[in-house]
């Protein structure tokens, strides 16, 4: 993790921001920092030796909303009980839709008794557009040595009502025990569903 992608640096994000081609499978996850809803500074490679979870989120989206009604506090419970650290990360503009203060944010997650280590904000989408975060929400794995090791969604089932929702392979809880298992991520790579992220501009 020896790249960084800066706290919200608007004027240096041209430079800061690596292509969408760095974030590569197999390659080391770009560094970066951010604050959370309760203004705690939180750098990606303060977990080094922890796999991570990056969640984009999205809390108007009716994909993420779905996911919210109870699967995604599942999967985010069975990837803390496994030491996972999960980071939620919120890159939606001022004005835009799903965007949210740090005191919003902190009742968001309260109401939907989710668990993440922490609930990130990037509302000027330098991260976001860092890791090429296309739609809410947008899942990836970073490894305890700071390698990617899973992007895409969360599982194989792009709907938006949970009725839709079947017998959908969580793609996620998949990789995180294949990992455990010292076996090879057999899905490693997936098309990501739901919301675009709502960038600034």
């Amino acid at each position: 993790m020896h790249r960084l992608i800066p706290i919200a640096a608007a004027t240096l994000a041209a430079l800061a921001i690596p292509a969408a081609a760095q974030q590569a499978n197999g390659q080391k996850a770009t560094d970066f920092k951010l604050t959370d809803a309760t203004g705690k500074t939180v750098q990606l490679s303060d977990f080094k030796g922890k796999t991570v979870v990056l969640e984009w989120n999205n809390p108007g989206c009716p994909f993420v909303q779905r996911h919210y009604e109870g699967n995604m506090q599942k999967t985010q419970a069975a990837a803390k009980a496994g030491g996972v650290v999960w980071l939620t990360i919120n890159s939606g503009a001022p004005g835009k839709q799903g965007h949210m203060t740090g005191a919003e944010a902190q009742k968001w997650v309260g109401e939907k008794k989710a668990t993440p280590a922490h609930y990130l904000l990037d509302p000027k989408g330098v991260v976001g557009k860092g890791y090429a975060a296309k739609t809410t929400p947008h899942m990836y794995i970073i490894d305890a040595a700071g390698v990617l090791r899973y992007q895409g969604g969360i599982d194989d089932k792009p709907a938006a009502r949970v009725e839709e929702m079947g017998a959908a392979r969580n793609h996620v809880l998949a990789a995180l025990n294949e990992m455990k298992a010292g076996k090879p991520v057999s899905v490693a790579q997936s098309t990501p569903y739901g919301c675009s992220v709502k960038y600034a501009g």
